[in-house]
């Protein structure tokens, strides 16, 4: 049986549709059992309604409007994820950071895609901010990592990394747009990298 994927989204999903455009192609070898947005409207819901795959909205707002914690949305978020037994849980553009509540269901199998190398640039605004240490002289490079999630965020064992260079003439959109071609390479080689590491 093909290994399962569950993969969470929050916005546009262009790294979604390159994970998508390889399940069909049968690059990875793996099916997608469905995709999860914390946001209504998500474009990547559309991707994969369009490709036939199942879609699920989770957002955040009725836990707050509650007063539920974060805590809890995590472990109810888990508890449906629990449903689908994946072999793997991908972040692909998910702008929510997973707790260890979350975690301790999936302590090896969820992995996040981040436009950093390892211990450069962790949590968010990653690329503004090497766009930031290029222009003051600190760095010439700066990269995208495909890496195992654990509570500290973007510390987790790197599975796969490219160096992505900044060029003196870029503008933050023309790294912004670079970065987003290694990414849509880079995540689903990281996920036929860990699938291959299951077999």
């Amino acid at each position: 049986m093909a290994p399962k994927i569950v993969i969470l989204i929050s916005g546009n999903g262009s790294n979604l549709q390159a994970i998508i455009d390889q399940v069909a192609s049968g690059e990875i070898k793996a099916e997608i059992s469905v995709v999860i947005s914390n946001r209504t409207n998500a474009y990547g819901l559309t991707r994969a309604s369009n490709a036939s795959i199942p879609t699920e909205v989770f957002p955040l707002k009725p836990y707050k409007d509650a007063g539920k914690t974060r805590i809890e949305y995590d472990v109810d978020l888990a508890k449906k994820i629990l449903t689908y037994k994946p072999d793997l849980i991908v972040l692909a553009g998910w702008m929510h950071i997973l707790s260890a509540e979350f975690l301790q269901h999936f302590p090896e199998n969820v992995i996040n895609l981040h436009p950093a190398l390892p211990g450069e640039f962790d949590g968010a605004h990653a690329i503004e901010r090497a766009y930031q240490a290029f222009q003051e002289g600190k760095l010439t490079r700066t990269g995208v990592m495909v890496h195992k999630v654990i509570p500290a965020v973007d510390r987790g064992l790197p599975i796969l990394t490219q160096e992505v260079p900044i060029l003196p003439e870029d503008k933050l959109e023309d790294l912004e747009e670079r970065i987003h071609l290694v990414e849509h390479k880079l995540l689903p080689l990281g996920i036929q990298k860990f699938l291959s590491e299951l077999e």
